[in-house]
């Protein structure tokens, strides 16, 4: 096992954000390289010039985003920026982008997202002196329901935001920009002077996002500039945040039940027997945590799994793995079943409860990472049968993620920070077809039992969980 403080120094060293030695600021730009944002989107170039992100317009590509991995829910966030006036740019916020087409609901409108379009607020950036609408350090739903702030160019509140666009704005130089959210408020500010101030609660966390404009078939903009540099987050409390490992009213209203209490062991056992385990899992401060056994799988305390079994529920969970660590929640568990062997598939004395597995890994440490097909056994995958998208949002190690596990009758959904990772049909063609290919093709009838408890792993990495709830849900029609 890695002693601590080794462990928190790789986590410091891997993290997309370094500290700063004051004040809670992360550094979301190293100022050398690109580590820690992915792009979405278009096609336009993101390149490191002289300790700045420089991105780069091109024809025929729609919008581009440059995306940290990580997300974000509440915050402060500074940055400047230099933008050529005839090109468009803008800083997305609390953003998304799905791996599949997707339908959401907003204000009672359906809006379907493309598969990779990115979507979210937007501070937008707009230095056009000569076109006369300077909204820069406006709000724009991006990909959603357009302008939030201001609404309407010719509008007074739209000349009024121009008119002091024309006195904050430096022309052709560096601005800086700010933007604050806090629960739903988002505010912005340009050069020091607040510019947007709405409140609008659609979108709760997501990522941070650099964008370039498209310009169309306009080879005349091609390689038209913006530049960011000092890039830079504090996260904030939030206003609606509730306490770890409680419900709020609405929750409860909805059905919602703590699985893990935060302090005992009620409602949980061990996998191999009817107590919870004497070693191995601790619960401190309101953090349910497998200590580490040198990697080897449930040779510590073991599985722990619910008293009760699960048909058709919604599962979410936090949880935070140290550097290496491998873990998973597993759902429909048949505790009676032997374990088996994850090479040969062979029931074997020792090793972990058999069910369907939310996988949870260091995908860049592990070793399992590398095994199985098409990396399914990397974190938010459902282990050895379907693997999650490449550009899954997942945060650091070292750092909370969020899982969320639905089934309802034969239908099943992973989502990793707000973000769908898979989704699948139990018993259907494809769903057999890929158990008969993986580690469990010689167990009768795997992942189609009509119930099983749910089960958080003991790996031999230590990994904690906390806000750890179910809601049951009525059987598919």
């Amino acid at each position: 096992m890695i002693p601590l403080k080794s462990a928190l120094a790789v986590v410091a060293i891997s993290s997309i954000a370094s500290l700063h030695a004051q004040g809670g600021w992360i550094d979301l730009f190293n100022g050398k390289t690109l580590e820690g944002w992915v792009q979405r989107g278009g096609t336009a170039t993101y390149a490191v010039e002289d300790g700045t992100i420089t991105g780069v317009a091109v024809p025929n590509s729609s919008n581009s985003f440059l995306c940290t991995k990580r997300t974000f829910s509440n915050f402060e966030l500074e940055l400047e920026f230099k933008c050529d006036p005839n090109l468009n740019s803008g800083v997305q916020v609390r953003s998304e982008c799905f791996p599949e087409a997707t339908t959401v609901t907003i204000n009672g409108k359906k809006i379907t997202f493309p598969a990779g379009r990115v979507h979210g607020y937007q501070s937008e950036i707009d230095v056009d002196a000569k076109r006369g609408r300077m909204w820069t350090a406006g709000i724009y739903d991006e990909g959603r329901r357009g302008w939030l702030f201001p609404v309407g160019e010719k509008t007074e509140q739209g000349m009024a935001f121009s008119e002091q666009g024309r006195k904050v704005t430096k022309n052709g130089d560096w601005n800086k920009l700010r933007i604050v959210a806090d629960g739903p408020s988002i505010k912005t500010w340009l050069n020091g002077k607040l510019r947007a101030d709405i409140t609008d609660a659609v979108t709760p966390s997501g990522f941070i996002a650099l964008q370039v404009h498209g310009i169309g078939k306009d080879a005349a903009k091609a390689g038209l500039k913006v530049s960011f540099r000092d890039i830079r987050l504090r996260e904030l409390p939030g206003k609606e945040t509730t306490a770890n490992n409680t419900l709020t009213e609405k929750e409860k209203a909805d059905g919602w039940k703590l699985l893990w209490d935060g302090e005992t062991s009620n409602g949980w056992r061990s996998a191999k027997s009817e107590k919870f385990p004497a070693k191995g899992w601790t619960m401190q401060d309101g953090v349910l945590k497998v200590q580490g056994s040198n990697g080897e799988e449930s040779a510590g305390g073991g599985d722990i799994i619910t008293r009760k079994r699960y048909a058709n529920f919604e599962l979410e969970a936090d949880f935070k793995i140290t550097p290496g660590a491998n873990s998973g929640i597993k759902f429909f568990v048949q505790p009676n079943l032997s374990p088996i062997d994850k090479k040969t598939g062979k029931p074997t004395a020792v090793g972990s409860a058999i069910g369907m597995e939310f996988q949870i890994l260091d995908d860049d440490r592990h070793p399992d990472a590398k095994l199985g097909k098409n990396g399914d056994r990397k974190l938010g995958s459902l282990y050895d049968l379907i693997p999650a998208p490449k550009n899954k949002a997942q945060n650091p190690v070292g750092e909370w993620n969020h899982a969320r596990i639905l089934v309802q009758g034969n239908h099943v959904e992973f989502w990793l920070n707000g973000h769908k990772t898979v989704e699948f049909e139990r018993g259907s063609k494809d769903f057999r077809k890929r158990v008969a290919e993986s580690k469990y093709h010689d167990i009768p009838g795997f992942g189609e039992w009509a119930d099983g408890h749910i089960l958080l792993q003991d790996h031999g990495n230590e990994v904690s969980f906390r806000n750890v709830k179910i809601r049951e849900l009525p059987a598919a029609n």
